[in-house]
């Protein structure tokens, strides 16, 4: 279980995740619990305004309740955020209570198996080759 929280972050996420902090706020939502992210987080050095984790929702995604909660949480309205994945379901369930859906390609995610395509018809959808496509898509 300890290499959970030692996994190396995608070659994009460091470079890409700053570029993002300069306009946007960042914040993790992962079904992992606090601590296994605040772990993650430093052996990766990645920076983020908020570590946040379904958790604190008493739930796991894709349960609406854990989107909705860290909305509340960041202080923000549901449409003035967005939700970064590279998992369908998770960006359908984030846009069901009204996050923005940004999809990012990881085409080893699943290993051999390759990664998941991209959700159709989802409103204001982004798909992104790497957090720096997302960043240049968001700042353009």
């Amino acid at each position: 279980m300890r290499s959970w929280r030692r996994l190396p972050a995608w070659p994009d996420a460091r470079y890409g995740l700053e570029r993002l902090r300069r306009r946007h706020v960042t914040a993790t939502l992962s079904n992992g619990h606090v601590a296994l992210l605040i772990d993650l987080v430093r052996f990766a050095d990645l920076r983020f305004d908020a570590v946040l984790s379904a958790q604190m929702a008493g739930s796991y995604k894709p349960d609406p309740v854990v989107y909705a909660t860290a909305a509340e949480l960041l202080g923000l309205a549901s449409e003035e955020l967005g939700m970064a994945a590279a998992h369908g379901v998770d960006l359908v369930a984030a846009a069901e209570v009204g996050l923005r859906p940004l999809f990012v390609r990881r085409p080893k995610e699943w290993g051999l198996a390759g990664g998941d395509e991209p959700p159709h018809g989802l409103p204001g959808l982004v798909v992104a080759a790497s957090f720096e496509d997302l960043a240049n898509q968001l700042d353009d």
